[in-house]
């Protein structure tokens, strides 16, 4: 860090161009296959959980009309 401090705006501009090329490179995105699967595991995830809520909301919906009114 002590390199940046006599360094000028737009060379440390280019310093972290520079940089966040590097880390790009270093990326490994998941294949075509991989993000099906991952998407339909959320989807299937995100139906379970709203399945679940919903049982829930329904159960006290009626526990509520049914003995508390």
């Amino acid at each position: 860090m002590a390199i940046l401090k006599n360094m000028s705006i737009f060379s440390k501009i280019t310093n972290y161009l520079k940089e966040v090329r590097i880390e790009l490179k270093k990326v490994n995105m998941p294949t075509r296959q991989e993000t099906t699967k991952y998407t339909l595991i959320v989807i299937g995830l995100s139906f379970v959980v709203a399945v679940f809520l919903g049982g829930f909301d329904f159960l006290f919906t009626w526990i509520v009309s049914n003995f508390l009114l």
